[in-house]
């Protein structure tokens, strides 16, 4: 038997290819996807922060936070309508993404992503200009529509593009774009909120229009992938494509692959169907448990509701803009760390590691809110060393999240489906993911107020169930050919007994020379 969760490191196959300018700028400007996600995270906790905001649409919360001294701390904040203006945006995202496996199945993946920068772009618009507070929640569905279809395509569109070898590197780079988006809403929330006249709010809201229009423009000029375009019988398109993203003239092998590997997926009629398979469990069990538990580390509570969250442990407003650009920055330099080691250390070695560095650190987190606000939410006078303290160790938090949990969960779903399943399953993936974020993003603000320090103590829990979880039933994908996954599970101790069938309707063998398949 392998080592736990691991596979043999016998032989596969490997297809040549290089890293060549126009991959690399290709894939760039796809991972740009990334970045009205980042953005809409950062910019929404930001602006439910600022007190024109407040004050305009949500008048109780405005005056529980100042006219009301007697306030416990930790219930300052709760109001389901402020939830629901901040949570909207996933559940839109939900449904958006399950009309989006069809279009990117269907149409490419280009026209998922053109479709998403566009109703982004409106969304941000009407949000911008919003007068009532029926406005700001249509322009959040809006975004979380434009946010489905860019989650549904992107990673794909990076996993099919990059060559293998540096296909975790590449795909990551959907995160490290969700992280600048963060960072860049961060600075220009604690810019705006300084604005007189108190109208900054729209322009942290109407900003969207930028990572929109980038989206939007990329998507016009991007080619297609390959897989794409066979799946939709444009072959000769497909041969070249794969020839000037890969480098080479001589790309038999991999383009007769692909083509094979379309056949087979071309015989399955009914994919969502088909996902429930006895042999696609394992590709069901990632898809949906690694999102359940990306949402469940607690990294939302700390994005969405930075300044929230800093400003009701005792920091001005500020200063909680503030300490949410110092996360917002650690998240970037973190994932630029898992840019650089996922393909160098393996996808499960930074789970695992980020899985005990963020348990270690909700731990002390919980035990510094708990010290000094108790349960009745009065802390009296915080010295600055607690602050420092606080912050040190949710941006420590913030870190391990950044370089695990945080690229991880969308670059291991996005590479390890075939491709009969993989926009279903990929829809399935963001499906889950915007679900819990939608339960985490309406519940946080209630769980505080009644949960208190004991939130941290929550989710910390989940992180070691999802650090047993990849220890034991997810094996390591660095380095495996994109259409040659499949040997992962048939090598692994627990998901082999699972891939007796064979991925056709008669039995399909994977061969290491010649044909990658072939029916027999």
């Amino acid at each position: 038997m392998p080592a736990v969760g691991g596979i043999p490191t016998g032989p596969g196959k490997e297809y040549p290819g290089n890293l060549t300018p126009y991959v690399l700028v290709t894939c760039v400007v796809a991972a740009m996807g990334g970045l009205i996600f980042g953005y809409d995270i950062g910019i929404s906790g930001g602006v439910t922060s600022m007190d024109p905001f407040l004050r305009k649409f949500f008048p109780k919360v405005y005056r529980s936070k100042h006219d009301d001294t007697s306030t416990n701390q930790y219930c300052q904040y709760n109001s389901e309508t402020l939830t629901m203006f901040t949570s909207s945006l996933y559940l839109a995202a939900l449904l958006s993404s399950l009309v989006a496996s069809t279009v990117t199945r269907k149409l490419g993946r280009k026209p998922s992503m053109l479709l998403g920068g566009l109703l982004f772009f409106a969304g941000a618009l009407l949000n911008g200009f919003a007068q009532a507070v029926w406005m700001l929640i249509v322009g959040r569905i809006l975004l979380g529509f434009g946010i489905g279809f860019a989650n549904q395509s992107v990673p794909l569109y990076l996993s099919e593009t990059a060559p293998y070898k540096y296909r975790g590197a590449l795909n990551i780079g959907f995160q490290l774009s969700i992280t600048v988006g963060i960072l860049v809403a961060n600075v220009l929330n604690y810019f705006f909120a300084k604005i007189d006249g108190g109208w900054g709010w729209r322009l942290s809201l109407g900003g969207a229009i930028v990572p929109a229009i980038i989206l939007t423009a990329g998507s016009l000029i991007l080619p297609d992938t390959p897989n794409s375009l066979i799946e939709r019988g444009k072959m000769e398109d497909a041969r070249e494509k794969l020839k000037r993203i890969r480098g080479l003239e001589n790309v038999d092998e991999e383009f007769n692959d692909l083509v094979m590997a379309s056949e087979l997926s071309k015989q399955v009629e009914h994919p969502w169907r088909n996902l429930l398979q006895r042999k696609y469990r394992p590709h069901v069990a990632v898809a949906t448990l690694i999102p359940f538990f990306q949402q469940f580390t607690g990294i939302n509570v700390i994005m969405f509701y930075a300044p929230v969250l800093f400003n009701t442990i005792g920091f001005g407003d500020d200063a909680s803009l503030m300490s949410s650009v110092i996360t917002g920055l650690v998240n970037v330099v973190a994932t630029l760390v898992s840019i650089y080691g996922v393909d160098k250390w393996g996808r499960r070695f930074l789970f695992l590691e980020g899985g005990a560095q963020m348990l270690i650190c909700q731990i002390i987190v919980a035990a510094c809110i708990g010290a000094k606000f108790g349960i009745d939410g009065q802390p009296g006078e915080l010295p600055k060393w607690y602050a420092i303290v606080v912050v040190l160790f949710i941006c420590i938090y913030v870190a391990a999240f950044a370089w695990s949990w945080g690229p991880l969960g969308w670059l291991v779903p996005s590479e390890v489906f075939p491709l009969e399943i993989r926009s279903a399953a990929q829809s399935i993936n963001v499906s889950v993911n915007m679900v819990f974020t939608f339960v985490v993003a309406q519940a946080f603000l209630n769980m505080l107020c009644h949960m208190k320090f004991g939130l941290f103590l929550f989710f910390a829990f989940f992180v070691v169930v999802m650090t047993i979880y990849i220890y034991y039933f997810l094996p390591e994908t660095k380095n495996i050919p994109i259409e040659e996954m499949n040997q992962v599970w048939r090598s692994h101790w627990f998901w082999a007994k699972f891939m007796t069938e064979e991925f056709s309707n008669g039995n399909v063998e994977m061969h290491k020379g010649g044909q990658a398949l072939k029916n027999v």
